[in-house]
């Protein structure tokens, strides 16, 4: 019966792994769409991730209900909530930066919409190495060297979306608009790069029950 609850909870998180990866997919659609001048279409794109998301949320819950039923070692339960709660927060960092842009409306000069694009596509392919990771882990398919090895690509993508935002703060600051419009153009590079920020916490959590699993 323990074997069977956390077979139970390995299938739901993979495909709550990919509605959280189909959202985030969906989400930079909608953000490129928008870039491109398309604001009806990207607000078709907006209320599909309000929706993926939404269902990302739900199976959560059927989760979580699992988890406190039994599947685990009491030790672990805690950990993998925190993991499932925390790539709930990537699918819903990566609904609020769709909101930002819809609901905002953020001028982008044309010099920078290649940068903002490179800052969407690097932040939210952050869910490739993530989503590798918890399924290794959870599944018990993969060494702890492995296993650390991914939540490690995912450290390394963070500092990769660092590197890019700080090169486009600087562009921003640069080119001559009011200073209120460099200012609400950081704010909307801040709720790109929200989503790895969420992913990189999650990742840590993955490699404390990495580390746990192997006790």
């Amino acid at each position: 019966m323990i074997f069977k609850k956390e077979k139970e909870v390995i299938d739901l998180v993979a495909k709550h792994l990919n509605k959280v990866e189909e959202c985030l997919k969906t989400a930079t659609t909608t953000v490129e769409t928008y870039l491109k001048g398309d604001v009806s279409e990207a607000e078709f794109f907006a209320h599909r991730v309000d929706e993926i998301e939404t269902e990302a949320n739900d199976m959560t819950y059927g989760i979580c209900d699992i988890l406190y039923n039994g599947a685990y070692l009491p030790i672990l339960r805690g950990h993998i909530y925190t993991i499932v709660k925390r790539l709930g927060k990537v699918a819903a960092s990566a609904k609020a930066c769709c909101d930002f842009f819809l609901g905002q409306r953020p001028e982008i000069p044309e010099s920078l919409k290649d940068e903002f694009i490179r800052a969407i596509r690097e932040s939210f392919s952050i869910i490739d190495p993530l989503k590798e990771g918890t399924l290794s882990c959870l599944n018990g398919d993969g060494e702890r060297d492995i296993i650390k090895g991914k939540a490690k690509k995912v450290e390394s993508k963070r500092s990769d979306v660092d590197k890019i935002e700080r090169h486009l703060t600087r562009q921003i600051f640069s080119v001559p608009i009011e200073p209120w419009d460099k200012m609400h153009l950081r704010t909307c590079l801040g709720t790109i790069v929200k989503v790895p920020e969420q992913a990189l916490e999650a990742a840590h959590e993955l490699e404390l029950v990495t580390l746990k699993m192997r006790v």
